[in-house]
């Protein structure tokens, strides 16, 4: 089964815009619930800036197997297979209650209204960049600026070029149909990882001296790039790991509250190697890497830099929201 929730992204159709009352929908602590897999990438970028900026109060979070069945994402995690806020055993129905005839990809993350049941946006690109703007009333006392004003056209331009060749570049390597598919995703993959690289060899955060939405974007892809990309989607010139630079940024922002604390490699493996059967037939899950890694001194503060600018880390995650250690 390919995961069009990852890799197909163009399905992304309900994109109701978040306006503090304003000219979208109202920005209300307990009104909406936050839908995702931590398998996921896209939606990991929710629940690291979700956690960042303190709306786990505010904003409810519903995860989804890993693991999906021809109806895509199902809420099997949840005591009698079903949302206990939604009250739905499958993503599917919120889409469906918005547009009875939908028959599209049902894509996490997606933001539910809890009155009416209905997905009121699973526009991936949008979810993180309004929890940050039309939400901010509802941030915690110390929460960073992860969209800072001043700094968004040089985040913006990061990202699209992180987009482009990274988050999505490995699932065009990972699915091609054609060597000459393959090889252009494969060299687009690591010329942008290379160039991103040369740039983090000399500042800690990809824009400015703090975390921005671009270090989230970049961690998500990053984090899943030893334990799934390298080998199951043959993006293997080197492991993460072999990046003395990457492999340090990226265990800087793991070990950064709000960042490791939501991801989940039981999750993120399950999912890949048992859902993309056209990949792995045979479902068998590896064993490896070793994780411990990932705890490993990083020494990037050695660059400087504010990781929360005047803010301040976010407190411990709430214990029904805990992810096993490593």
């Amino acid at each position: 089964m390919r995961d069009s929730a990852e890799f197909t992204r163009s399905e992304s159709r309900f994109r109701d815009r978040f306006a503090g009352g304003r000219d979208g929908r109202p920005v209300e602590a307990g009104r909406y619930r936050l839908v995702v897999s931590r398998a996921c990438p896209w939606a990991s970028r929710a629940l690291v800036v979700r956690r960042l900026l303190g709306l786990e109060d505010a904003l409810s979070l519903a995860v989804a197997d890993p693991v999906q069945d021809e109806r895509s994402w199902r809420f099997t995690l949840d005591p009698d297979g079903r949302d206990p806020v939604l009250g739905i055993r499958f993503l599917s129905e919120a889409y469906r209650a918005r547009d009875e005839g939908y028959d599209g990809g049902v894509s996490v993350p997606a933001i539910v209204d809890v009155r009416s049941g209905q997905v009121v946006t699973n526009d991936y690109q949008r979810i993180t960049l309004d929890l940050s703007t039309e939400w901010r009333a509802l941030h915690r006392e110390g929460a960073p600026d992860l969209y800072p004003e001043k700094l968004r056209d040089e985040i913006d331009e990061r990202m699209e070029g992180i987009h482009r060749d990274v988050n999505n570049g490995v699932y065009e390597a990972g699915f091609a149909k054609s060597q000459e598919a393959y090889d252009a995703a494969y060299s687009r993959l690591f010329a942008r990882l290379d160039q991103v690289s040369e740039h983090l060899a000399g500042q800690r955060y990809l824009v400015g001296d703090t975390i921005t939405e671009a270090d989230v974007r970049l961690f998500t892809t990053l984090v899943r790039f030893d334990a799934v990309y390298h080998g199951h989607f043959k993006c293997n010139r080197n492991k993460l790991s072999e990046d003395p630079v990457l492999w340090a940024y990226a265990r800087d922002l793991f070990q950064t509250p709000g960042f490791g604390d939501t991801v989940d490699f039981d999750h993120i493996k399950r999912h890949y190697y048992v859902v993309h059967e056209d990949i792995n037939p045979t479902r068998i899950v590896p064993r490896g890497p070793d994780l411990r890694g990932w705890r490993a001194p990083h020494h990037r503060e050695e660059l400087g830099g504010r990781p929360f600018g005047d803010g301040t880390p976010p407190p411990p995650p709430p214990p029904h929201e805990v992810v096993q250690p490593l």
